[in-house]
């Protein structure tokens, strides 16, 4: 056993998954924990937090998913079908510098057929095997969001709604993280890690529109700007 399973969260993980497994026996093929507890540490999700994975047989089996404090650690249970998340790993999205640690680092809690590793090995084959474009492409469409959030944010801040202004500086600063990400093929634990690990954690509004000024000339000379005309818009 490794020293970290002793923390509190490791036993409330596994006291989940052995209560998934007697209720849903024909349905679990694996549980893991993935985030934090998965690397071994608190980093990002604090020392009361599990996140924990259940991969079923068939769609729309297995526990709902939920998120519930146990003894005082809060469980965010995933569950989905074991096929469905292969296929997620298998894609290249808009949101995969967020989601790809969820396929790389997780932890078995039950893994009778090597599922996980299978998981993992797929993932990593399909970044060997994905064109620049792919990436450029969902860089492009991480980019879009962070630019409507950053104008929204421009537009609060000039009507003094700063509350809102601020948590829509937050999803643009999130938003460019990814871009980030996406354009040097780097994945990020969390959100906060995504901000922090690329500078942007304390930008400010006009340091938000300048990274995001110079994503956008990066993205057109990768081949595609992101500006374009009405039959651009209606072709795809």
């Amino acid at each position: 056993m490794e020293p970290y399973q002793d923390d509190p969260r490791w036993s409330v993980a596994e006291r989940v998954a052995a209560a998934a497994r007697r209720r849903f026996a024909a349905d679990v093929l694996a549980v893991a924990v993935h985030g934090p507890l998965a690397h071994g540490d608190d980093d990002g999700g604090g020392d009361g937090e599990v996140g924990l994975l259940i991969a079923t047989y068939r769609p729309g089996t297995g526990p709902r998913p939920a998120t519930r404090r146990v003894d005082g650690v809060l469980v965010d249970l995933t569950v989905t079908a074991a096929d469905d998340h292969l296929a997620r790993a298998r894609s290249i999205t808009a949101r995969w510098p967020l989601v790809a640690d969820r396929y790389v680092t997780t932890r078995a809690l039950h893994d009778p057929t090597g599922w996980l590793p299978t998981l993992r090995d797929e993932h990593l084959a399909t970044l060997a095997r994905a064109r620049p474009a792919e990436f450029t492409g969902a860089a492009r469409q991480a980019w879009y969001r962070g630019y409507a959030a950053h104008a929204r944010t421009a537009r609060l801040a000039q009507w003094y709604e700063t509350d809102q202004a601020l948590l829509m500086l937050g999803e643009a600063r999130l938003a460019a993280a990814t871009v980030n990400g996406l354009l040097s093929r780097t994945y990020f634990r969390d959100p906060g890690d995504a901000v922090r690990r690329t500078g942007l954690a304390g930008a400010d509004m006009t340091e938000v529109g300048a990274v995001l000024a110079r994503q956008a000339k990066e993205l057109a000379a990768r081949g595609r700007p992101v500006d374009g005309t009405v039959d651009d818009l209606l072709a795809g």
